[in-house]
């Protein structure tokens, strides 16, 4: 094997040019799929970094449900109260640990008079523990740290927190750190490979669970058995099985849940059985983590991952085709070397190592630059405001052994094409010396590959027609409101310390002074952001309407300032807007969009004066009037209707008794252009309080632009690949129509010394490639249409077999393969006739 490897570098060196192309083609199939898989393994195959992940299980139940729920993902039925994972914790006899987590999307933090807003997690006191997780520098959070309210604030810092924003310095342990204007002392740092429970999400810090009215302001529902917001994890006992465990848990929630059931009030008997008799606890593998990133990104990760894969096989079929092309100069070489003895297993290990030097070669190219191909990719992923990326794009031995176990077998897949070839050889022939050796069954096989690459091309184009369009259609889309000229930021005061009750004059006073900027023509503010994939969403009640048994009316009840529909521009159909006077102490007063008018009064003018309530319930009195009704708007994100929606006063608390202003989303029209005006807003924010955190200033393009970012980014990934593998189309059909032709220069000579004029060649070579083309596009298109369904859920406003998308990709592959050949076609109609004769 050492002698065939040196012989195979020497074959190489000999052929630069060869070795280069194929090298480069398989370098881009591995390091693209090298690139794509190292995002994939983490969000789908990989395992949380914690101690034995097999024995984790994630809680969740069937059944209904009362109360508020606070869902960071996933579904309403993975979070729990605290008050039932406590329960659950002690009672039962399955689990060797139980924790509870949930998480906080930013809290201010200071650092040596340095605020800035951070992602951060709400743990249980044994979280860590539970893990199996250990700690980098001082220690962890332990049960201790979590057993009464407030009672001790501790944090623990990720790894890359404290190297990124402590310099790694282990003197901060023991040391103050403010979390929303609170002393909490900094105990120790995780460790460098664990993140979170929450695969995806990357929190700086840890805080104990108890500690939930300081982190979350305004929220203080740590005892309230109506608030969901936690999920519970566990760790199984040793010998105990999942299905042993459930079924176990499921006694034990019942039980907790009847004792609940006084509580609930006004409930049918039905929704009774539901909540205890039919309510019972699920539980689910935890070993990757629960993972709102999951959800949204695996669909496009494994469509990316197809197109790759699509990609690759053409690379291998292109290389495939060079080797074959190649090895129609070496005939007679491997002719001598039967003749002289060798067997057939000594010439194919001889071809199987020179394809091999190729493709650990292409390999080795492919993993430079797949790391930077995963940045870009996580980036593009993590959004623009992201400090720390969710998937790390460097490559591990998991990636390395994936790249080059791709690279083996891509090399033994191409270099079978070859071998074969040689394997049955015309000795006789060959030692003539002849030079027609392209045999009918071996020109067949180069028609095949040419035929394969051109329809994975179709499939891929069509599959980029589809993404394009999506794209466009999504970006088209009337949202409700002009975007133009309007910039929006965040600001939360009560995380730089700010009682809720002092956040009110000072909400007042920033809508003033930002309104009051040169170049501004008017501020609102809102509670709950446009287009931001968030929810404010509650049960409501309707003056004399009778609802069914367990009924319920969930609308969203965003809390809006008075300037809020003019900043928007969203046009009022009937009554009016909220003013300053719309105060608590005053009448309630609520508006609503058209959807919700036309649902339930038959139009706009019809909904005014009509009373809602907060709840449904008979209890729950509907004493809120309708004063106003505003046109639709897409609100969660571009690709969902518009909600049933009634607007709330911000400084109103309508719904709530207990409600109180904290953060607010704050919306600039300017009459300049809003890139201009975001130094001036923000040093305007700073004037007021240099405390306050300004959260992601952006214009509202800028904020749509990122709330479609996945589909930008599959609709560029899969146009990059559409355009690849037509070049690789391109340049694999241009290989074999110059040995083709150059295999029937004596036929060419014969008809043009018969008469045959050069368009009429042309014509001939030009002929028989469209056939081949037609024959790919009539294969093609029926497989492009049945796996474009499977795309579906991917697409808007387009059909799978859209007959625009389609004739276009027609239309382009025939194009590249027009001009593809026509180098070689009109090569052969210059062939002087004498000398074609002369061949052979």
């Amino acid at each position: 094997m050492l002698q065939d490897l040196c012989y195979a570098i020497r074959q190489l060196r000999k052929s630069p040019a060869f070795a280069t192309v194929a090298v480069l083609t398989l370098a881009l199939g591995i390091g693209a799929s090298t690139a794509i898989f190292t995002l994939l393994d983490q969000v789908l195959l990989r395992n949380l970094p914690v101690s034995h992940p097999e024995q984790l299980v994630r809680l969740r139940y069937v059944g209904s449900n009362t109360g508020s729920i606070s869902a960071f993902g996933g579904d309403s039925k993975d979070f729990f109260s605290y008050p039932m994972y406590r329960d659950l914790r002690d009672k039962n006899q399955v689990f060797s640990g139980m924790l509870a987590n949930d998480e906080l999307p930013s809290v201010g933090v200071q650092w040596n008079g340095r605020p800035e807003l951070v992602q951060g997690e709400l743990v249980s006191g044994n979280y860590f523990d539970v893990l199996g997780v250990r700690a980098a520098a001082g220690r962890l959070l332990v049960p201790a740290d979590d057993v009464t309210q407030n009672g001790n604030p501790v944090v623990v810092l990720s790894f890359n927190y404290w190297k990124s924003g402590f310099g790694s310095d282990p003197r901060v342990i023991n040391q103050v750190l403010y979390i929303n204007g609170h002393p909490f002392t900094i105990v120790g740092v995780a460790d460098p490979n664990f993140h979170s429970v929450i695969a995806g999400y990357t929190p700086k810090l840890f805080v104990p669970m108890t500690t939930k009215a300081i982190v979350t302001p305004g929220l203080n529902d740590l005892e309230d058995r109506r608030s969901s917001w936690a999920n519970i994890v566990a760790r199984l006992r040793p010998g105990v099985s999942r299905e042993q465990a459930e079924a176990a848990m499921t006694p034990l929630w019942r039980s907790i849940r009847a004792g609940e059931l006084p509580a609930i009030k006004s409930k049918t008997d039905l929704f009774r059985k539901h909540f205890v008799a039919e309510s019972q606890i699920q539980l689910v593998d935890e070993s990757r983590g629960f993972s709102p990133l999951r959800e949204q990104i695996q669909a496009p990760l494994l469509i990316v991952m197809g197109m790759v894969g699509l990609v690759l096989v053409m690379a291998c079929v292109n290389v495939s085709s060079l080797l074959l092309v190649r090895a129609a100069s070496r005939v007679k070489e491997m002719s001598v070397r039967y003749a002289m003895g060798a067997s057939s297993w000594q010439i194919i290990r001889q071809l199987l190592m020179e394809g091999l030097m190729l493709g650990l070669l292409g390999g080795a190219l492919g993993l430079l630059f797949a790391p930077a191909v995963s940045a870009f990719l996580a980036h593009r992923i993590a959004g623009q405001t992201a400090t720390e990326l969710p998937l790390s794009p460097h490559p591990d031995l998991r990636i390395l052994l994936f790249n080059f176990g791709l690279a083996f077998v891509v090399s033994v897949l191409f270099s079978l094409a070859p071998a074969l070839r040689f394997l049955h050889p015309d000795l006789v022939s060959s030692l003539k010396q002849q030079t027609t050796t392209g045999s009918s069954k071996h020109l067949r096989f180069r028609r095949l590959s040419v035929g394969m690459q051109m329809g994975l091309s179709l499939l891929l184009i069509i599959g980029a027609g589809l993404f394009v369009q999506t794209l466009h259609n999504l970006r088209s889309l009337n949202v409700g409101f002009t975007t133009d000229h309007l910039v929006t930021f965040g600001i939360d005061p009560t995380l730089a310390g700010y009682d809720p009750k002092q956040a009110v004059p000072l909400q007042r006073h920033l809508l003033e002074i930002l309104a009051a900027q040169p170049g501004v023509r008017s501020v609102g503010g809102t509670d709950d952001p446009e287009l931001a994939n968030n929810d404010e969403r509650s049960n409501i009640n309707i003056a004399g309407r009778t609802l069914k048994p367990d009924e319920d009316i969930h609308v969203e009840i965003p809390a809006v300032t008075p300037e809020y529909f003019t900043t928007l521009n969203l046009p009022v159909l009937a009554g009016r807007t909220f003013t300053d006077q719309d105060l608590a102490g005053k009448a309630k007063v609520a508006m609503v969009n058209a959807g919700f008018a036309r649902r339930f009064f038959g139009g706009a003018k019809n909904a005014i004066g009509h009373m809602v309530g907060n709840g449904s319930g008979v209890s729950s009195p509907a004493d809120i009037e309708i004063v106003g009704v505003v046109a639709d708007a897409r609100h969660r994100n571009m690709r969902t209707e518009a909600n049933l929606t009634v607007y709330r006063p911000y400084f109103q608390p309508s719904f709530e008794p207990n409600d109180q202003a904290g953060f607010m989303q704050f919306y600039v029209r300017t009459w300049q252009a809003p890139e201009t005006a975001e130094l001036d807003l923000r040093g305007a924010v700073q004037q007021v309080d240099s405390k306050l955190v300004v959260d992601t200033m952006r214009t509202m393009d800028e904020q749509i632009a990122d709330n479609i970012s996945n589909d930008r980014l599959v609709a560029m990934l899969a146009v990059s690949f559409g355009i690849v593998a037509t070049l690789l189309a391109a340049i694999g059909l241009y290989g074999v129509l110059a040995y083709v032709t150059a295999q029937r220069t004596r036929e060419i000579g014969i008809r043009m010394a018969l008469g045959a004029r050069r368009g009429s060649v042309v014509r001939l070579v030009l002929g028989d490639v469209l056939w081949l083309a037609g024959i790919s596009v009539v294969v093609t298109l029926p497989i492009a249409v049945l796996l474009s369904r499977l795309l579906r859920s991917q697409l808007y406003n387009v059909s799978p077999a859209d007959p625009l998308v389609m004739a276009t990709g027609v239309l382009l592959i025939t194009l590249v393969v027009a001009l593809a050949a026509l180098i070689p076609a009109r090569r052969a109609a210059s062939v002087n006739p004498m000398q074609a004769l002369r061949t052979e």
